[in-house]
């Protein structure tokens, strides 16, 4: 019996809430449903425009999580044995800079997105799919994202992107959400993520919440640096701005200091979409 499911990839920001927005007023084809990956590392305000547009689309949305990243973080800190999984920069002694790996993606977002559509499809753990099966993947990611396109790691999953083939990018994507809806969707992206650019920073650090939080976990990283190198393969000092100074000490609105914005060249496009 051939399965098929039409799933969209919400991650509740620009580009993936007007695709959810237009799949609801039928310019995209019907889903079956929408899965947000919830890594607990979110925005309030992501969260709280999340839980505004559960209430404009008829269709199921699914929050998932496999992991809590910012927790997973703060362990590391605590010395408890745990994968550093942010692409964070480095500094070490002898004054070089690197740039860990990322894995964050794929552990916090594409995992459990997967467990979820293999839930729906009704399959147990292990189970292999049944003939036929078919996963259509929407993705949020526009024209001036095309860099982020990739193909499916998983062969009956298929990434499609709605926003590309309507030739609309992130402008468009705001100013459609404005006229419709007189919104603008937040920007949907880790608070911690060293990809952001120093405008985005400086959004950070206008929640004193948020920005406090992120600050502390910096200054955990750097000065539990030996205890983190007994438990992890980290032996440098620990950064989240490229420049390798800690947040606290950065003038975002010096031109000096700026750091390029990383996120949409480096994202593998489940994140931040």
């Amino acid at each position: 019996m051939t399965q098929k499911l039409r799933i969209l990839s919400l991650g509740a920001g620009v580009q993936s809430s007007a695709l959810a927005m237009l799949i609801e007023q039928g310019k995209v084809p019907m889903v079956d449903a929408a899965i947000f990956a919830d890594v607990g590392a979110e925005p309030d305000n992501v969260i709280e425009w999340l839980q505004w547009l559960k209430t404009k689309v008829s269709y199921p949305v699914y929050v998932v999580q496999n992991r809590n990243l910012k927790e997973d973080l703060i362990n590391v800190t605590l010395g408890k044995e745990h994968k550093v999984q942010i692409p964070f920069f480095s500094l070490s002694d002898n004054g070089s800079k690197g740039m860990n790996r990322r894995q964050c993606t794929s552990e916090y977002k594409i995992k459990p997105v997967t467990q979820k559509i293999r839930e729906l499809l009704g399959l147990e753990k292990g189970e292999k799919r049944k003939l036929g099966t078919e996963v259509e993947l929407l993705m949020g990611i526009s024209l001036d994202e095309v860099q982020r396109m990739k193909v499916n790691q998983i062969k009956y999953f298929k990434n499609s992107y709605p926003l590309i083939d309507m030739r609309w990018n992130r402008a468009k994507c705001i100013s459609w959400f404005q006229e419709n809806y007189n919104k603008t969707p937040p920007r949907s992206a880790c608070t911690f993520c060293p990809f952001h650019s120093n405008k985005e920073w400086a959004r950070v650090k206008e929640n004193k919440k948020e920005w406090d939080e992120v600050v502390k976990l910096e200054k955990a990283f750097i000065e539990n640096r030996e205890l983190i190198a007994q438990k992890t393969k980290i032996k440098d000092k620990i950064f989240f701005h490229r420049n390798c100074v800690p947040l606290s000490e950065i003038d975002f609105s010096d031109e000096n200091t700026d750091q390029l914005d990383l996120f949409n060249n480096e994202c593998e496009g489940m994140c931040g979409i």
